[in-house]
């Protein structure tokens, strides 16, 4: 192959970094580990590069050619990793898909776009494609790699994870040249991943992503973050189907020589990252504001000293975590008394949230509250929140120690932003995506000379910090004419240990804001119990006299913080979790705003009304598909006066 640095200049596809991998560490270095029945099970880089070796020839044997779709649809495993390179490799392009999609939403995916092939979990994955396989005529295989339960399946579309890798050992005796020759033909402007955006607005949208934007792109980040080849762990969780996963996990884990790892079970996430101790960690906002949820709710729990010392000691982190933002150097009496602090409570803590040994901790695809920034700045732990997009990759994250909560940092060197008049973001890259697949329309809509319209509100501030507001289509307007947004004041709320989810509404024809909340019922379930307070369900809970204080409390702290016209006004706790099943949410947890204003018209119309009370019946789908009606009475409350 040359010299290195000739074999470097021409690493510009993902099967080429696997091969450049596999000839420079081989069976002396670890690629990934999975646990699996308790034990870690590890794949040096040889074993990586011979299981996508056979798999992609067996594929090749199966009839794939160049160019076309192979989905796959299961959880973070290495299966997942190898069956992605395998496709690569034939110069095939990759479509992820979401666990928790139920069959009609499969058959989205697969249809649109034109999926021959299908990689799949287990039995639940597959059962779902079975039960669709009629409407899918292109569907030539579709190929599982955990065989329980699947021993007594006959259906000659099935064929184990297994059976392909002897496939493509055979197809490797008559051809030994073909792999090699599949990986050298890749280019950098080949289209590796379909990643199909959330759908808030819409049918979600196929967005293509080249080894250009999978390669370069992710290298760029590395190295301007400073974890390229520094033999950093990661734990592999965010679904695949999300860009996130494609740069840190699979792209990072072949661009920077980061080594994967992969937790035994959705479940298990949290003790997993314990064991492992990454220095590489990605959280989605949701996530965070679950931690955060967690922390405090356990806190409250917990003994009298232990509650002193947290309060005690939690404000000398939020002084350093101030300092620290605003760019200045503490003194050498905010040093002590913050290592004080951090031997007494924050370390421990920061060791069983599994943040011990964190550098590069990540968020996005969301806003985060500042206040749950701060928190865990206060903490140590150092969030960088960071702005991007599937379609424009990475455009500004914090860098260095100056994070501060309410911006996504400066704009990283290989992007352009400016604001259009109206204040929306546009955005030029040197890696962007290379439009949406099937639908040139839509990809005209987004590009303006070069620009893409990300559709978000926000303002570079003094210091070049891009801080994002809102989207465009979110910002709303009452009555008056003041214009107020719904995404600053739900991010707020989420701060909140007892609020998981929120809806805050408001219009040209409102007088005023209102809210829908979804209590967080293991943490408010936790509280009733602490002050016996006796509740049935969800629904039952939610409506306590209590409850509803308890809310009212959490909303009056941040209406203080919001200009009168912006205030809640009025709010109901809703008798039900916001799903995704119902299509209330997407995949990655983003809410339908418009779908869920619209499916509760009528009790907002009531929160605008005089009635103290809603009476309510919504139809609800359960996780196995059956269908069901909830009645109830929801109160409407009222805020304090002093409070909003």
């Amino acid at each position: 192959m040359g010299s290195q640095e000739e074999a470097s200049r021409n690493l510009d596809t993902l099967p080429k970094l696997l091969r450049w991998n596999y000839l420079k560490h081989g069976d002396r270095r670890m690629a990934m580990r999975v646990k699996d029945r308790g034990i870690w099970q590890s794949y040096t880089w040889k074993d990586y590069y011979e299981k996508v070796k056979s798999f992609s020839l067996g594929l090749v044997k199966l009839g794939l050619e160049r160019g076309d779709r192979v989905s796959i649809l299961g959880e973070n495993k290495p299966e997942w990793y190898w069956a992605e390179l395998a496709a690569h490799c034939a110069g095939a392009i990759v479509v992820g898909i979401f666990t928790d999609c139920i069959p009609p939403e499969v058959k989205y995916y697969l249809e649109h776009s034109d999926s021959k092939f299908v990689v799949a979990h287990d039995q639940e994955q597959v059962d779902k494609i079975l039960e669709i396989k009629g409407q899918l005529p292109l569907l030539r295989k579709v190929i599982y790699w955990d065989p329980k339960g699947l021993w007594n399946y006959r259906d000659p579309l099935l064929l184990s994870l297994e059976e392909v890798l002897k496939l493509g050992q055979a197809q490797e005796k008559e051809n030994p040249q073909l792999f090699e020759q599949n990986i050298d033909r890749g280019q950098s402007s080949d289209i590796g991943v379909i990643c199909y955006t959330s759908g808030t607005t819409g049918l979600p949208k196929g967005a293509m992503l080249s080894q250009r934007w999978l390669v370069d792109g992710v290298r760029a980040w590395s190295q301007m973050d400073d974890w390229n080849e520094k033999g950093y762990q990661y734990l592999s969780f965010i679904p695949p189907a999300w860009a996130t996963e494609q740069g840190l996990g699979i792209g990072g884990s072949l661009v920077a020589d980061v080594s994967v790892n992969f937790p035994e079970e959705p479940e298990t996430v949290q003790e997993n990252l314990r064991e492992i101790g990454p220095q590489i960690l990605f959280y989605g906002a949701r996530l965070w504001e679950n931690v955060n949820r967690m922390v405090q709710a356990r806190m409250i729990d917990s003994t009298a000293l232990r509650r002193l010392l947290y309060r005690l000691c939690l404000p000398l982190g939020y002084r350093m975590a101030d300092i620290l933002g605003a760019g200045k150097t503490p003194s050498w009496l905010d040093r002590v008394l913050y290592a004080l602090a951090y031997q007494t409570v924050f370390r421990a803590l920061k060791d069983k949230l599994g943040l011990s040994n964190a550098k590069c901790v990540y968020s996005a695809g969301a806003a985060v509250s500042p206040e749950i920034i701060r928190f865990f700045q206060a903490l140590g732990v150092r969030i960088k929140l960071f702005y991007g997009s599937t379609e424009l990759g990475v455009v500004s994250v914090p860098r260095g120690k100056e994070i501060r909560p309410e911006t996504s940092g400066p704009i990283v060197p290989w992007a352009e932003v400016k604001l259009s008049e109206e204040g929306e973001i546009l955005v030029k890259s040197q890696f962007m995506y290379s439009g949406y697949y099937k639908d040139p329309e839509a990809t005209a809509r987004k590009l303006k000379d070069g620009w893409y319209a990300t559709g978000d509100f926000g303002y570079i501030d003094e210091k070049g910090h891009l801080i994002v507001i809102d989207r465009m289509e979110d910002l709303k307007a009452l009555a008056g004419g003041k214009k107020f947004s719904p995404q600053y004041t739900e991010v707020r709320l989420r701060f909140s240990p007892y609020i998981k989810d929120v809806l805050v509404v408001g219009g040209e024809d409102r007088e005023f804001v209102t809210a829908l909340i979804n209590i967080d019922l293991e943490n408010v379930g936790r509280y009733a119990e602490s002050k016996r307070i006796p509740y049935t369900t969800f629904t039952d809970l939610s409506q306590k006299p209590e409850i509803v204080e308890l809310v009212r409390k959490e909303l009056e702290k941040v209406n203080r913080t919001l200009p009168e016209y912006a205030r809640v006004k009025r709010f109901v706790n809703l008798h039900k979790e916001f799903d995704a099943d119902e299509a209330e949410l997407t995949r990655t947890r983003k809410l339908r705003r418009t779908f869920v204003e619209d499916r509760y018209k009528d009790l907002v119309n009531a929160l605008y009304g005089e009635n103290p009370e809603y009476a309510v019946e919504a139809a609800i789908t359960y996780r196995d598909g059956r269908k069901g009606v909830i009645k109830t009475a929801i109160q409407i409350n009222k805020m304090n006066e002093r409070s909003g």
